[in-house]
C-alpha cells in the first residue's frame, strides 16, 4: 500500500480554489496520477485528521508549448477535489489562507 505522503503531492493554491474554500469546504490537491478516490480519501484523512465526504479526480493533460520551431508538453497532473463533511474540522494550513 502507497504512504499518504506519497499519494498525496501538493495543494492547489489558486484565486478558484480560494473561493470553493469559503462556501463549499471544497480543497484541491495534486494527487499521484495512478492513485485511486478511497486512496485520496484516506491519505487526506490520516494526514490532515479531517473527515471526507467524497473525492473527485480529474486527469488534465499538459500544455502544448513552443519554443522557436521545438514543440512539446508540459507535465501531466491528476487533480483531486476534496468535499469535506458537514461536522468536519476543516484543513488549518488552508484555514489560515483564507480572508473572510
Amino acid at each position: 500500500m502507497k504512504k499518504a505522503y506519497d499519494i498525496i503531492i501538493r495543494p492547489v493554491l489558486t484565486e478558484k480554489s480560494y473561493d470553493n474554500l469559503s462556501s463549499l469546504r471544497r480543497y484541491e490537491f495534486i494527487v499521484d496520477k495512478r492513485a485511486t478516490k478511497t486512496e485520496i480519501k484516506l491519505a487526506i484523512e490520516e494526514i490532515f485528521g479531517v473527515q471526507v465526504e467524497k473525492v473527485n479526480t480529474l486527469n488534465q493533460d499538459g500544455k502544448m508549448k513552443r519554443q522557436g520551431m521545438h514543440e512539446g508538453r508540459r507535465a501531466s497532473v491528476k487533480k483531486a477535489y476534496v468535499q469535506l463533511k458537514e461536522g468536519s474540522k476543516g484543513i488549518e494550513f488552508f484555514d489560515s489562507l483564507v480572508v473572510e
